[in-house]
């Protein structure tokens, strides 16, 4: 089979990453459970930066964001690895902008994401993720953005929406809340 997934927000906790560097640069202490009653992806408002104020901040500090230890989520990295050692195929979609687009696949071989050559895609953006996804024939795709999955619909393509608060109000697929339970699922 073929299984394609976004990476931020879905195989790895950029959002928590982004906090603790936000902390630690705004010399704040917002707790983590704060970034599960937030219903937007951006987090600048938990530090009462306006929209502008957010988007320069994350601008400034973006390759450290990417870059430095960011976690995958409990269970995802270890799902990709079954996956692939299955014979599966796995291929990654990402509308990080295509200047990261080397650094992240060498960043993410590093952690031990299973990535073949030719099965990384990144530099598009959200809108244009659709067109490869359609191109790759996937089977199954797993995206943290209910937007994109949308578009999606009328195709064979199964879509999972990785569980986020800011994507509450989607009800169409089927959510991934633990990476964990899915790798169980895998199992049997």
């Amino acid at each position: 089979m073929r299984f394609g997934f976004d990476i931020d927000d879905t195989l790895i906790d950029l959002r928590g990453h982004a906090l603790s560097i936000y902390n630690r640069k705004l010399k704040k202490a917002v707790e983590p459970s704060a970034l599960q009653q937030l219903n937007t992806l951006e987090i600048h408002s938990l530090y009462d930066l306006t929209d502008d104020e957010g988007f320069k901040m994350w601008n400034q500090h973006q390759e450290e964001i990417f870059f430095t230890n960011c976690k995958a989520f409990p269970g995802a990295l270890e799902l990709l690895q079954k996956l692939a050692a299955m014979g599966h195929e796995i291929f990654y979609i990402t509308a990080r902008g295509a200047d990261y687009c080397q650094q992240t696949k060498v960043w993410m071989k590093q952690f031990g994401f299973p990535i073949e050559e030719g099965h990384f895609f990144c530099g598009m953006k959200d809108h244009e993720k659709v067109n490869i996804i359609k191109d790759l024939q996937l089977d199954y795709y797993v995206d943290d953005k209910p937007q994109i999955l949308q578009t999606l619909k009328e195709t064979k393509v199964t879509c999972l929406l990785k569980d986020q608060s800011y994507n509450q109000a989607a009800c169409d697929w089927e959510r991934i809340k633990d990476w964990q339970v899915y790798l169980r699922n895998i199992d049997q």
